[in-house]
Formats: C-alpha cells, sequence, structure tokens
C-alpha cells in the first residue's frame, strides 16, 4: 500500500486559489497537456479527441454547474519537462483553468506538476503517463492517472515473452523516466521468471544514427530486440536502422511504440509479427458505450490512450460538478468520490443523469470508457495491458495479457 503523498503547506495550497474562480456565466476552464510536437506527436491528435469528446457530452446535456460551458485550452509540452513547466504555468496562472488533463510524457507531466500544478492547487490526471516516477511524486494528492504504471506493464510485457517461449533478448530504452522505469521492470521480473536480458543499454533522445548502439546489442548474440521508446522520436529511428542491419529477427515494443509514425521509412514486411504491449480498453459496459460514441462522432475508437483521456476528462467536470463550483479548493476529495463505489453507476455520456444526481445529495460511481477508476492512495489505477502486433503494416489487437 503506497503512503499518501506529502501535503504542501497551506499558504501554498490556497495561495493562488481565488484566480480560479469564474464568475458566474463565465466559461468553466480545463487545461489539456499534451505532447503535439516531439517524440510521440503521431499519438496527440487521439489523445487529445478523446478529451475534447467528453467536454462536448457535458456541453450537449446541460453544461456544468449553473448552465455555464466547459471549455478547454490545448497546450504543447514537446515530451519535455521544461516546456511542459511553461505551459502549465501558463495554463494555471494565466488561463486559471480550474483542473489539466495530461501529459503523455512522464516527464513532462511531473515538469508540469512541479511547476505549476502543485503550487497552484491544480488537479491534473494523465491518461498515458505510466512510469513510476509519478507514483511517488510528492504532490498533496493533486496529481492522478487513468493508465497503469509501467510497475505493471513492465510485469506484464515480461510474463507475455516468457509464456511464447522468448527466454532471451537484447533491451534498448530511450534514457528517461519511462524508459528507465520500465526496463527496470521488465528486466526484473523476465529475469526472476527465468529469462535472459544479453544486453542492456540506454539511448539519448534525438539522435540520427543509433547503428553504434544496435552492433553493441547484437554483438550479446540476441536475435529478439526490445525497444521502450516512442514511435516518432528514437523508437522509430531504431527500429528503421534495425531492420535495415538485419541482425535481429524479432522485434518488441510498449506503449510508447503504437503509432503510425512507426512505419516512416520502414517496409512494414520487416516488422510483421512485432509484438506491442499498450493500456487497452477493458470489455465492459462502458467500453462498449463509448466505442459507439466515439464512432458517431467520427473519431477511431481504439486510438491509443484515448478511451483513458475521456475518462480523465468526463470525470474532471463530475468532480467539479460534484465539488458545486469552480473553486481548486475540493477538487481532489471530490474526484476520489465520483470515481469509487459506493453510488449509482455512471457510464460515458452520461453527463446529465450524473449531473442530475449530484444535484439530489446522492452518491455516484464513474465506470469509464477504460475500464473502473479505483484510485489506490498514489492516484493510479490498475487498468489492462493489451498484446498488439503488427500486421499488413497495421496494429492489431490481440487480447489482454493475463
Amino acid at each position: 500500500m503506497h503512503k499518501f503523498k506529502k501535503a504542501l503547506t497551506l499558504a501554498v495550497a490556497t495561495g493562488v486559489l481565488g484566480a480560479a474562480v469564474p464568475a458566474l456565466g463565465q466559461d468553466v476552464k480545463l487545461g489539456i497537456l499534451m505532447d503535439m510536437t516531439g517524440p510521440i506527436e503521431s499519438m496527440a491528435p487521439g489523445i487529445v479527441a478523446g478529451g475534447e469528446l467528453a467536454i462536448a457530452h457535458v456541453n450537449e446535456q446541460g453544461g456544468i454547474l449553473d448552465g455555464q460551458t466547459l471549455t478547454h485550452v490545448l497546450a504543447d509540452t514537446a515530451c519535455d519537462a521544461t516546456t511542459a513547466g511553461t505551459a502549465a504555468d501558463r495554463l494555471v496562472n494565466s488561463e486559471n483553468v480550474v483542473a489539466i488533463v495530461g501529459s503523455g510524457c512522464t516527464g513532462a507531466t511531473i515538469g508540469a506538476a512541479n511547476t505549476a500544478a502543485i503550487p497552484g492547487n491544480v488537479v491534473m490526471i494523465s491518461p498515458a503517463s505510466t512510469a513510476g516516477a509519478l507514483t511517488t511524486l510528492d504532490d498533496n494528492d493533486l496529481i492522478f492517472r487513468t493508465t497503469p504504471s509501467d510497475s505493471f506493464q513492465g510485469v506484464k510485457l515480461a510474463d507475455l515473452l516468457l509464456s511464447k517461449g522468448i527466454n532471451e533478448v537484447a533491451v534498448t530504452y530511450v534514457n528517461n523516466d519511462y524508459g528507465a522505469g520500465l526496463a527496470n521492470d521488465f528486466t526484473a521480473q523476465y529475469e526472476a521468471n527465468g529469462g535472459s536480458v544479453l544486453a542492456s543499454l540506454a539511448h539519448e533522445e534525438g539522435k540520427a544514427d543509433y547503428r553504434a548502439e544496435l552492433g553493441n546489442l547484437a554483438s550479446s548474440g540476441a536475435m529478439d530486440l526490445v525497444i521502450l521508446a516512442y514511435a516518432s522520436g528514437s523508437g522509430q529511428t531504431i527500429l528503421r536502422q534495425a531492420t535495415e542491419s538485419g541482425e535481429f529477427t524479432r522485434f518488441i515494443g510498449a506503449d510508447g511504440m503504437v503509432g503510425d509514425g512507426i512505419f516512416n521509412g520502414i517496409d512494414p514486411s520487416s516488422v510483421e509479427g512485432m509484438i506491442i504491449t499498450r493500456a487497452g480498453t477493458y470489455e465492459g459496459e462502458g467500453a462498449s458505450i463509448y466505442t459507439q460514441l466515439a464512432t458517431d462522432a467520427g473519431l477511431v475508437p481504439d486510438a491509443v490512450y484515448s478511451t483513458q483521456t475521456y475518462d480523465a476528462a468526463f470525470m474532471l467536470a463530475l468532480a467539479i460538478e460534484k465539488n458545486g463550483s469552480a473553486d481548486r479548493e475540493g477538487v481532489s476529495a471530490a474526484l476520489r468520490e465520483i470515481a469509487s463505489g459506493p453510488g449509482e453507476v455512471i457510464l460515458p455520456g452520461e453527463w446529465e443523469k450524473a449531473k442530475q444526481l449530484i444535484a439530489d445529495g446522492a452518491d455516484i460511481n464513474y465506470e469509464g470508457a477504460s475500464g473502473t477508476h479505483e484510485f489506490d492512495e498514489a492516484g493510479d489505477v490498475a487498468g489492462v495491458i493489451v498484446e498488439y502486433t503488427i500486421e499488413n503494416g497495421e496494429f492489431v489487437a490481440v487480447g489482454p495479457v493475463e
């Protein structure tokens, strides 16, 4: 059981609250922090679209609080902690958002949280930040996520490979919180259960040439290469150069590698059968409803992290409604209330129903597009990890990793 994250001083926690309360009739603002440029930019549009759909559902069904409009301000983090900090500062202190959806990259989420969200008493829910560093962040119970942490994904990836008889691998990982954390969790589980990591090598993001690193990895004798990096960044470059070298027979990746940008300059047949894991949508009523809602809106319902983003935005709206005002104070506690039982179940799109129940003083329990969100003390959820493969240049879901 995680310890509760330590509280900040009351002076810091309350110092900017007044700026966050709009006058009656004004818009209620959410911030959306996302990596619109940088190494996961190919994923970003689908992620943002999930959050925008949730906001649309709120406004189509009576709006938030006393008929106010829920709006959002989009800011780019570039998957960079410093850039994210600057963007979050604008959202918190200039745009006066009540809460934030985002970011994607863990380093960006932590940078935004430490620079602006935590000092400003602003709740953030990341739909895609998976590194374990988020679990232990000293955040005054303000930072949550709707996707499972890498400590869960790394274990599931290791178990999946061993179940397929893949007992020897080489690993390369991007040298940041995401890559290092996932590599450590994967390696610990893999080796504890009989697998051998013949080589493990960190690499820096943004290089044009990784052939020297690939040569070192290949010299280990491993034929299977695990790439823990980003589909629009180093992961794509490494995969392309590895297919050109012909030194590996099979490629393996995790959620950061799920993006159409991965195929740039690569013959799809050279990565046919690649094994990939990512957080998936559970098979429940909320998932089915979201699929229909997204399809009706012209969106791709299984776009990577779109369901987690929908849930993050919808839950923040529910928390604000439960809190009874656009004041930042109280949103964290309200979020835990609307996301947990007991209470009448609210499914994706059921804003009008939820709004009435809250007005009547009834408890609600949101069951989302990506699953239940019983946040633990660190703001984490368990979630589901799904195996994907590449077939004919497309990502194809195989099923949940048991």
